[in-house]
Order: C-alpha cells, then sequence, then structure tokens
C-alpha cells in the first residue's frame, strides 16, 4: 500500500504564495512520475504539474511561470511552489503518484491523496 499525504494548503489573498507538499509513503519499489491535479468548485478536476523520476516537468498552460514542481527524493516528497495566486487558482489540490509496487511486477499503479483546499481571494 502507498499512502500520500499533502500539506501547505491555506487561505492567501490575490498576488500571494504557498507551498504545497505531498509525501509518500509505504511499501513500492520505484516511483515513476508524481503531479499535482486540482477540481474547483463545479469544474472537472485537471493537470497542474507533473515531474518524472528523471526530473522532467511539465505545466498546465494556466500557471506556467508562476508554479512550481520539485521534488526530494530522498523523501520522496512533492512539492508544488504556487506564486502569484489568482482567484482561479481556488480549489482542492490532489497529489498523485504512479508507483512500481514490485520489481517483480512490471507495472504501475495510481495513488491519490486526500486534497488539500486553497483559495485564493480577491
Amino acid at each position: 500500500q502507498v499512502q500520500l499525504v499533502e500539506s501547505g494548503g491555506g487561505l492567501v489573498q490575490a498576488g500571494g504564495s504557498l507551498r504545497l507538499s505531498c509525501a509518500a509513503s509505504g511499501t513500492f519499489f520505484r516511483r515513476n512520475a508524481m503531479a499535482w491535479y486540482r477540481q474547483g468548485p463545479g469544474k472537472q478536476r485537471e493537470l497542474v504539474a507533473g515531474i518524472t523520476s528523471s526530473g522532467r516537468t511539465n505545466y498546465a498552460d494556466s500557471v506556467k511561470g508562476r508554479f512550481t514542481i520539485s521534488e526530494d527524493n530522498a523523501k520522496n516528497t512533492v512539492y508544488l511552489q504556487m506564486n502569484s495566486l489568482k482567484p482561479e487558482d481556488t480549489a482542492v489540490y490532489y497529489c498523485h503518484a504512479e508507483m512500481q509496487i514490485s520489481k517483480a511486477v512490471p507495472f504501475t499503479t495510481q495513488w491519490w491523496g486526500q486534497g488539500t483546499q486553497v483559495t485564493v481571494s480577491s
């Protein structure tokens, strides 16, 4: 089993910053990729940013230049630094991971965190 625990959400004024953290724990062989998704009120869940095991990153167009995803491999933790926040960034942010659970089983499984609320006031 894999657990993803998010932290760092909260209420911030427009233009402010927050840093989200997602710590992965449990038993797994390899962490292939991790990402942050978000789901705003009345909206579908969307990809915000992702990072592969080789460090390659990708971002939604709406957050490019404002958000930065990074990781600490030693801590199995991924971060999302969010700057210049806008009211439209208000959403529940979810951590997502693709894990290879066992060396003997050569495919990945998907895991989700419980979500952390980010609210940006205007």
